[in-house]
Protein backbone atom coordinates (compact mmCIF):
# COMPACT_ATOMS: atom_id res chain seq x y z
CA UNK A 1 0.00 0.00 0.00
CA UNK A 2 1.36 3.25 -0.90
CA UNK A 3 2.94 5.26 2.11
CA UNK A 4 0.68 8.16 3.49
CA UNK A 5 1.89 12.12 2.83
CA UNK A 6 2.41 13.53 6.15
CA UNK A 7 3.60 16.90 6.00
CA UNK A 8 5.46 19.11 8.59
CA UNK A 9 4.82 22.41 7.30
CA UNK A 10 3.15 25.24 5.17
CA UNK A 11 5.72 25.06 2.41
CA UNK A 12 6.10 20.95 2.11
CA UNK A 13 2.34 21.35 1.47
CA UNK A 14 3.22 23.75 -1.18
CA UNK A 15 5.88 21.75 -2.36
CA UNK A 16 3.57 18.10 -2.70
CA UNK A 17 0.93 20.06 -4.86
CA UNK A 18 3.76 21.43 -6.60
CA UNK A 19 4.49 17.85 -7.45
CA UNK A 20 1.07 16.57 -7.58
CA UNK A 21 -0.62 15.15 -11.09
CA UNK A 22 -3.90 15.55 -11.21
CA UNK A 23 -4.19 14.18 -14.25
CA UNK A 24 -3.19 10.97 -13.11
CA UNK A 25 -5.70 11.14 -10.06
CA UNK A 26 -8.40 11.45 -12.24
CA UNK A 27 -7.22 7.51 -13.86
CA UNK A 28 -6.53 5.72 -10.46
CA UNK A 29 -7.88 7.51 -7.54
CA UNK A 30 -10.75 4.46 -7.07
CA UNK A 31 -7.91 2.34 -6.44
CA UNK A 32 -6.55 1.62 -2.91
CA UNK A 33 -3.16 2.66 -4.30
CA UNK A 34 -3.96 5.53 -6.53
CA UNK A 35 -2.36 8.68 -7.10
CA UNK A 36 -4.58 10.41 -4.74
CA UNK A 37 -3.60 14.04 -2.94
CA UNK A 38 -3.58 13.56 0.94
CA UNK A 39 -4.39 17.06 1.27
CA UNK A 40 -8.15 16.28 2.93
CA UNK A 41 -6.26 16.95 6.47
CA UNK A 42 -4.76 20.15 5.69
CA UNK A 43 -8.02 21.30 3.62
CA UNK A 44 -10.27 19.83 6.06
CA UNK A 45 -8.19 22.13 9.49
CA UNK A 46 -8.44 25.11 7.43
CA UNK A 47 -4.46 25.05 6.55
CA UNK A 48 -4.76 25.29 3.13
CA UNK A 49 -7.67 26.10 1.33
CA UNK A 50 -9.59 24.82 -2.17
CA UNK A 51 -9.07 27.72 -3.95
CA UNK A 52 -5.29 28.16 -3.00
CA UNK A 53 -4.81 24.25 -4.50
CA UNK A 54 -6.62 25.19 -7.66
CA UNK A 55 -5.04 28.35 -8.11
CA UNK A 56 -1.17 26.53 -7.61
CA UNK A 57 -2.50 23.44 -9.65
CA UNK A 58 -3.49 25.97 -12.72
CA UNK A 59 -0.06 27.76 -12.19
CA UNK A 60 2.21 24.64 -12.46
CA UNK A 61 0.97 24.29 -16.11
CA UNK A 62 -2.00 21.79 -15.71
CA UNK A 63 -4.84 23.09 -17.97
CA UNK A 64 -8.33 22.82 -16.45
CA UNK A 65 -9.33 19.86 -18.61
CA UNK A 66 -6.87 17.91 -17.82
CA UNK A 67 -7.17 18.69 -14.24
CA UNK A 68 -10.95 18.56 -13.91
CA UNK A 69 -11.63 15.52 -12.06
CA UNK A 70 -9.46 16.49 -9.27
CA UNK A 71 -10.74 19.85 -9.32
CA UNK A 72 -14.84 18.78 -9.37
CA UNK A 73 -13.47 16.73 -6.14
CA UNK A 74 -12.19 20.19 -4.41
CA UNK A 75 -15.73 21.46 -5.40
CA UNK A 76 -17.47 18.56 -4.28
CA UNK A 77 -15.84 20.04 -0.48
CA UNK A 78 -16.91 23.46 -1.15
CA UNK A 79 -20.85 21.79 -1.71
CA UNK A 80 -20.50 19.91 1.12
CA UNK A 81 -20.01 22.95 2.96
CA UNK A 82 -22.75 25.47 1.07
CA UNK A 83 -25.13 23.00 2.97
CA UNK A 84 -23.77 23.07 6.23
CA UNK A 85 -23.83 26.91 5.78
CA UNK A 86 -26.98 26.79 4.38
CA UNK A 87 -29.36 23.96 6.02
CA UNK A 88 -27.09 23.97 9.32
CA UNK A 89 -28.48 21.27 11.59
CA UNK A 90 -30.57 19.84 9.10
CA UNK A 91 -27.16 17.71 7.92
CA UNK A 92 -27.45 15.92 11.28
CA UNK A 93 -30.68 14.24 10.43
CA UNK A 94 -31.98 12.40 7.54
CA UNK A 95 -31.41 15.49 5.04
CA UNK A 96 -33.70 14.46 2.24
CA UNK A 97 -35.33 11.44 2.58
CA UNK A 98 -36.30 8.11 5.62
CA UNK A 99 -32.95 6.24 5.71
CA UNK A 100 -34.39 3.10 3.81
CA UNK A 101 -33.70 0.12 5.49
CA UNK A 102 -32.60 1.66 8.74
CA UNK A 103 -33.90 -0.75 11.41
CA UNK A 104 -31.30 -0.97 13.72
CA UNK A 105 -29.30 2.25 15.64
CA UNK A 106 -25.91 1.53 16.69
CA UNK A 107 -22.77 -0.21 14.60
CA UNK A 108 -21.91 -3.96 14.43
CA UNK A 109 -19.12 -4.96 16.39
CA UNK A 110 -17.58 -6.44 14.07
CA UNK A 111 -17.02 -3.11 11.87
CA UNK A 112 -15.56 -2.23 15.27
CA UNK A 113 -13.31 -5.27 15.71
CA UNK A 114 -12.33 -5.05 12.20
CA UNK A 115 -13.52 -8.33 11.81
CA UNK A 116 -16.01 -8.81 8.97
CA UNK A 117 -14.16 -11.57 7.30
CA UNK A 118 -13.39 -9.10 4.60
CA UNK A 119 -9.84 -8.41 4.39
CA UNK A 120 -10.08 -4.98 2.63
CA UNK A 121 -12.68 -3.39 4.82
CA UNK A 122 -10.93 -5.11 8.60
CA UNK A 123 -7.35 -3.81 6.96
CA UNK A 124 -8.92 -0.80 6.37
CA UNK A 125 -10.24 -0.32 9.55
CA UNK A 126 -7.32 -0.87 11.35
CA UNK A 127 -5.46 1.17 9.26
CA UNK A 128 -8.16 4.11 10.03
CA UNK A 129 -7.48 3.31 13.82
CA UNK A 130 -3.46 3.47 13.53
CA UNK A 131 -3.32 6.36 11.33
CA UNK A 132 -6.87 8.41 11.42
CA UNK A 133 -6.86 7.30 7.68
CA UNK A 134 -9.05 5.39 5.05
CA UNK A 135 -9.47 5.61 1.40
CA UNK A 136 -11.86 7.04 0.18
CA UNK A 137 -13.44 4.27 -1.67
CA UNK A 138 -12.89 1.76 1.11
CA UNK A 139 -15.52 4.49 3.19
CA UNK A 140 -18.15 4.26 0.91
CA UNK A 141 -17.70 0.26 0.69
CA UNK A 142 -17.70 0.39 4.63
CA UNK A 143 -20.82 2.50 4.82
CA UNK A 144 -22.73 0.35 2.57
CA UNK A 145 -22.21 -2.57 4.22
CA UNK A 146 -23.53 -0.89 7.48
CA UNK A 147 -26.18 0.65 6.21
CA UNK A 148 -27.10 -1.18 3.70
CA UNK A 149 -26.43 -4.64 4.31
CA UNK A 150 -26.59 -4.04 8.53
CA UNK A 151 -29.35 -2.28 8.17
CA UNK A 152 -28.47 0.25 10.59
CA UNK A 153 -29.19 4.17 10.92
CA UNK A 154 -26.34 6.25 9.35
CA UNK A 155 -26.15 8.81 12.43
CA UNK A 156 -23.91 6.36 15.11
CA UNK A 157 -21.84 5.02 12.61
CA UNK A 158 -20.68 8.22 10.70
CA UNK A 159 -19.76 9.64 13.80
CA UNK A 160 -17.72 6.45 14.64
CA UNK A 161 -15.56 7.40 11.43
CA UNK A 162 -15.37 11.13 12.10
CA UNK A 163 -14.39 10.63 15.31
CA UNK A 164 -10.76 8.90 14.31
CA UNK A 165 -10.71 10.86 10.73
CA UNK A 166 -8.21 13.45 10.52
CA UNK A 167 -9.75 14.86 7.67
CA UNK A 168 -13.25 14.83 9.53
CA UNK A 169 -15.46 17.37 7.84
CA UNK A 170 -18.81 16.79 9.64
CA UNK A 171 -20.37 18.28 6.23
CA UNK A 172 -18.89 16.03 3.83
CA UNK A 173 -18.75 12.96 6.57
CA UNK A 174 -22.47 13.01 7.68
CA UNK A 175 -23.86 14.02 3.75
CA UNK A 176 -21.49 11.40 2.79
CA UNK A 177 -22.96 8.43 4.57
CA UNK A 178 -26.14 9.61 3.98
CA UNK A 179 -25.67 9.60 0.08
CA UNK A 180 -24.65 5.99 0.39
CA UNK A 181 -27.69 4.82 2.79
CA UNK A 182 -30.17 6.67 0.54
CA UNK A 183 -31.27 9.27 2.93
CA UNK A 184 -29.52 12.18 0.80
CA UNK A 185 -29.92 10.43 -2.63
CA UNK A 186 -32.87 9.05 -4.52
CA UNK A 187 -30.90 5.11 -4.36
CA UNK A 188 -29.27 3.09 -2.07
CA UNK A 189 -25.05 2.38 -2.92
CA UNK A 190 -23.99 -0.74 -2.70
CA UNK A 191 -20.50 -2.74 -3.55
CA UNK A 192 -20.12 -6.59 -4.07
CA UNK A 193 -16.73 -8.88 -3.29
CA UNK A 194 -15.99 -8.50 -6.82
CA UNK A 195 -15.90 -4.56 -7.30
CA UNK A 196 -13.77 -4.32 -3.61
CA UNK A 197 -11.41 -7.24 -5.63
CA UNK A 198 -11.03 -5.42 -8.39
CA UNK A 199 -10.18 -1.76 -6.64
CA UNK A 200 -8.36 -3.09 -3.26
CA UNK A 201 -6.64 -6.12 -5.24
CA UNK A 202 -7.81 -8.32 -2.93
CA UNK A 203 -8.88 -12.17 -4.28
CA UNK A 204 -11.71 -13.14 -1.87
CA UNK A 205 -14.11 -15.38 -2.39
CA UNK A 206 -17.21 -17.08 -0.43
CA UNK A 207 -17.80 -14.02 1.61
CA UNK A 208 -21.57 -12.22 2.57
CA UNK A 209 -20.86 -9.67 -0.47
CA UNK A 210 -19.47 -12.14 -3.22
CA UNK A 211 -23.23 -12.34 -4.70
CA UNK A 212 -24.55 -10.35 -7.68
CA UNK A 213 -26.06 -6.90 -7.44
CA UNK A 214 -29.38 -7.71 -7.81
CA UNK A 215 -29.48 -10.53 -4.81
CA UNK A 216 -27.94 -7.96 -2.65
CA UNK A 217 -30.29 -4.90 -3.42
CA UNK A 218 -33.24 -7.49 -3.01
CA UNK A 219 -32.03 -8.82 0.87
CA UNK A 220 -33.00 -8.35 3.71
CA UNK A 221 -31.03 -10.80 5.40
CA UNK A 222 -28.48 -9.79 7.65
CA UNK A 223 -25.31 -11.70 7.85
CA UNK A 224 -24.50 -13.10 10.86
CA UNK A 225 -21.07 -11.35 11.58
CA UNK A 226 -23.35 -8.11 11.14
CA UNK A 227 -25.95 -8.86 13.95
CA UNK A 228 -24.13 -7.95 17.07
CA UNK A 229 -24.91 -4.31 17.40
CA UNK A 230 -23.00 -1.37 19.91
CA UNK A 231 -24.26 2.24 20.22
CA UNK A 232 -20.17 3.18 20.19
CA UNK A 233 -19.67 5.88 23.18
CA UNK A 234 -17.15 8.56 22.18
CA UNK A 235 -15.79 11.44 23.67
CA UNK A 236 -12.94 14.07 23.25
CA UNK A 237 -10.24 14.11 25.98
CA UNK A 238 -9.63 17.87 26.63
CA UNK A 239 -8.31 17.55 29.96
CA UNK A 240 -4.59 18.72 29.42
CA UNK A 241 -6.05 22.45 28.36
CA UNK A 242 -7.03 25.04 30.56
CA UNK A 243 -8.66 28.40 30.11
CA UNK A 244 -5.99 30.47 31.23
CA UNK A 245 -4.41 32.81 29.10
CA UNK A 246 -3.09 36.14 28.89
CA UNK A 247 -4.44 38.55 26.22
CA UNK A 248 -3.29 42.27 25.47
CA UNK A 249 -6.61 44.93 25.50
CA UNK A 250 -4.67 47.36 23.17
CA UNK A 251 -4.20 44.20 20.50
CA UNK A 252 -7.28 42.62 18.19
CA UNK A 253 -7.69 39.41 18.92
CA UNK A 254 -7.46 36.35 16.03
CA UNK A 255 -9.15 33.28 16.39
CA UNK A 256 -8.28 29.61 15.84
CA UNK A 257 -10.57 26.83 16.22
CA UNK A 258 -11.12 23.05 15.02
CA UNK A 259 -11.63 24.12 11.01
CA UNK A 260 -9.26 26.69 11.13
CA UNK A 261 -5.82 26.75 11.21
CA UNK A 262 -4.46 29.01 8.24
CA UNK A 263 -1.00 30.13 10.11
CA UNK A 264 -1.47 32.77 6.49
CA UNK A 265 -4.31 34.62 7.96
CA UNK A 266 -3.44 38.09 9.19
CA UNK A 267 -0.17 36.84 9.81
CA UNK A 268 1.13 40.56 9.15
CA UNK A 269 -1.09 42.14 11.64
CA UNK A 270 -0.37 43.01 15.58
CA UNK A 271 -2.75 40.55 17.56
CA UNK A 272 -3.26 37.91 20.01
CA UNK A 273 -3.90 34.57 18.63
CA UNK A 274 -5.75 32.33 20.62
CA UNK A 275 -7.21 28.67 19.36
CA UNK A 276 -10.18 27.93 21.20
CA UNK A 277 -11.63 24.65 21.87
CA UNK A 278 -15.16 24.67 22.95
CA UNK A 279 -16.62 21.74 25.10
CA UNK A 280 -19.79 21.58 24.35
CA UNK A 281 -18.42 21.52 20.13
CA UNK A 282 -16.26 18.41 21.36
CA UNK A 283 -19.61 16.83 22.55
CA UNK A 284 -21.33 17.15 19.61
CA UNK A 285 -18.89 16.33 17.67
CA UNK A 286 -16.02 13.84 19.62
CA UNK A 287 -13.00 13.30 17.67
CA UNK A 288 -10.63 11.20 18.79
CA UNK A 289 -6.84 11.76 20.67
CA UNK A 290 -4.97 11.91 17.00
CA UNK A 291 -6.94 14.27 15.66
CA UNK A 292 -6.61 16.82 18.68
CA UNK A 293 -2.67 15.83 18.30
CA UNK A 294 -3.03 16.77 14.51
CA UNK A 295 -4.73 20.18 15.42
CA UNK A 296 -2.25 21.01 18.31
CA UNK A 297 0.45 20.29 15.82
CA UNK A 298 -0.44 22.73 12.94
CA UNK A 299 -1.46 24.98 15.40
CA UNK A 300 1.88 25.32 16.71
CA UNK A 301 2.70 27.04 13.59
CA UNK A 302 0.79 29.83 14.16
CA UNK A 303 3.30 32.14 16.54
CA UNK A 304 2.51 33.11 20.08
CA UNK A 305 -0.67 31.13 19.62
CA UNK A 306 -2.60 30.43 22.85
CA UNK A 307 -4.84 27.76 23.38
CA UNK A 308 -8.24 28.49 25.21
CA UNK A 309 -10.70 25.46 26.79
CA UNK A 310 -13.60 27.12 27.15
CA UNK A 311 -17.41 28.45 25.67
CA UNK A 312 -16.99 31.85 23.00
CA UNK A 313 -19.23 33.95 25.53
CA UNK A 314 -16.70 32.77 28.04
CA UNK A 315 -13.42 34.14 26.26
CA UNK A 316 -15.68 37.38 25.21
CA UNK A 317 -15.83 37.58 29.30
CA UNK A 318 -11.62 37.76 29.33
CA UNK A 319 -11.45 40.08 26.08
CA UNK A 320 -13.77 43.23 25.59
CA UNK A 321 -11.81 44.10 22.03
CA UNK A 322 -12.34 43.02 18.23
CA UNK A 323 -12.41 39.39 17.48
CA UNK A 324 -12.07 38.12 14.21
CA UNK A 325 -12.80 34.85 13.01
CA UNK A 326 -13.13 32.91 9.87
CA UNK A 327 -17.05 32.40 8.58
CA UNK A 328 -17.94 28.49 9.25
CA UNK A 329 -20.77 27.13 10.20
CA UNK A 330 -19.80 26.38 13.82
CA UNK A 331 -19.14 29.53 14.17
CA UNK A 332 -22.74 31.11 13.95
CA UNK A 333 -22.43 32.16 17.81
CA UNK A 334 -19.46 33.91 17.58
CA UNK A 335 -19.05 38.07 17.54
CA UNK A 336 -17.06 40.45 16.05
CA UNK A 337 -15.58 40.60 12.27
CA UNK A 338 -16.19 38.18 10.47
CA UNK A 339 -13.92 36.99 7.76
CA UNK A 340 -15.18 34.95 4.48
CA UNK A 341 -13.07 31.98 3.62
CA UNK A 342 -11.22 31.24 0.15
CA UNK A 343 -13.49 29.05 -1.78
CA UNK A 344 -12.65 27.70 -5.07
CA UNK A 345 -15.36 29.47 -6.65
CA UNK A 346 -17.59 32.74 -6.61
CA UNK A 347 -20.59 30.36 -6.16
CA UNK A 348 -23.11 30.54 -3.12
CA UNK A 349 -26.26 29.08 -1.81
CA UNK A 350 -28.08 25.91 -1.28
CA UNK A 351 -27.90 23.62 -4.68
CA UNK A 352 -30.22 20.16 -4.15
CA UNK A 353 -27.53 18.10 -6.12
CA UNK A 354 -23.82 18.59 -6.75
CA UNK A 355 -24.10 19.17 -10.39
CA UNK A 356 -26.09 22.09 -9.97
CA UNK A 357 -23.75 23.56 -8.28
CA UNK A 358 -20.60 22.37 -10.53
CA UNK A 359 -22.48 23.40 -14.10
CA UNK A 360 -22.71 26.76 -11.88
CA UNK A 361 -19.31 26.27 -10.91
CA UNK A 362 -18.25 25.85 -14.82
CA UNK A 363 -20.27 28.80 -15.56
CA UNK A 364 -18.54 31.10 -13.29
CA UNK A 365 -15.00 30.14 -15.13
CA UNK A 366 -16.53 30.74 -18.14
Amino acid sequence: MKTKMKFNNFQEILAHIDNFDPKLYGHTRNFIDGNVSYLSPYISRGIISTKTIYNRILTNGHTFQSAEKFIQELAWRDYWQQIWLNKGNAIDYDFKNPQPKANFEGIPHSILNAQTGIEAIDSSIKELYETGYMHNHLRIYLASIVCNVAQCHWSIPARWMYYHLLDGDWASNALSWQWVAGANSSKLYYANQENINKYTYSKQKNTFLDTTYEVLMNSNHIPEILNEKSSSILSTNLSQFENDIILNEDLPLVLYNHYNLDAEWLKDIEANRVLILEPSFYEKYPVSDKVIEHILFWASKIPNIQIFKGSFEALQQQFQGTIHFKEHPINSHYKGVEHPRDWMFEVKGYFSSFFAFWKKCLKSIQ
